[in-house]
């Protein structure tokens, strides 16, 4: 089983920065073969991806809307996942997921992604 924990939403101005956190934890295997993700639904929207780090590797996947502002990590010892969301957007608004899946492939598509965490909001403020 596994559980995944977001925090660090909140509310932002325009231009500013914050960091999401995703504790993971998970009992009977490991995250060695994962790939954890972060993604993001607006009201009225579909979720989209966001993310996305491979777990041993550290090889790392960004949408475009958000490729240079945005930074996905991880930390093994902590077995924590984290995003540091820069320059935010008005349209940045939204609930942000950590997922989790097994395996490499398909890193964008949410319907791939086992476990997922409750989320956590982000607003910008313009």
């Amino acid at each position: 089983q596994v559980q995944l924990v977001e925090s660090g939403g909140g509310l932002v101005q325009a231009g500013g920065s914050l960091r999401l956190s995703c504790a993971c934890a998970a009992s009977g295997r490991t995250f060695t073969y994962d790939t954890m993700g972060w993604f993001r639904q607006a009201p009225g929207k579909e979720r989209e991806f966001v993310a996305a780090i491979t777990w041993n590797g550290g090889i790392t996947y960004y949408a475009d809307s958000v490729k240079g502002r945005f930074t996905i990590s991880r930390d093994k010892v902590k077995n924590t996942v984290y995003l540091q969301m820069n320059s935010l957007k008005p349209e940045d608004t939204a609930v942000y997921y950590c997922a989790s899946k097994s395996g490499y492939n398909w890193n964008d598509v949410a319907t791939r992604y086992d476990y997922w965490g409750q989320g956590t909001q982000v607003t910008v403020s313009s």
